[in-house]
């Protein structure tokens, strides 16, 4: 539970969400984020670190670049964690279809209803 809040925390701001979404096409040097944000290079640098931490992002170093791409775990996280309320939901709706199905069907055999 605590990795899911980590992950939550670092999506809740904006500018890491946008860095997240900038990211989604592949690798990223710094300097390609700091091109597509409005947002300074150390600004970019902090919250690639924050995402760091967090498990969203992995750095590889590649001569004097860093590299950063997405890791697929921290998503496979967030996936497992929207599953559990997506079964939840689909449960309850079943069972209130179910019940709507039932009211219906009884309306249909009253007989107070049919004269």
């Amino acid at each position: 539970m605590d990795s899911q809040i980590n992950l939550f925390q670092a999506l809740a701001d904006p500018a890491r969400l946008r860095i997240v979404e900038a990211m989604k096409s592949g690798e990223c040097a710094v300097g390609d984020i700091v091109e597509r944000m409005d947002i300074h290079q150390s600004g970019v640098s902090r919250h690639l670190r924050i995402l760091a931490e967090a498990g969203i992002v992995q750095m590889r170093p590649e001569g004097q670049k860093r590299l950063y791409s997405l890791r697929k775990e921290a998503f496979d996280q967030l996936d497992a964690w929207v599953a559990g309320y997506r079964r939840h939901w689909e449960a309850r709706l079943d069972r209130f279809g179910a019940a709507l199905e039932r009211r219906q069907a009884a309306a249909n055999t009253d007989p107070q209803e049919q004269s």
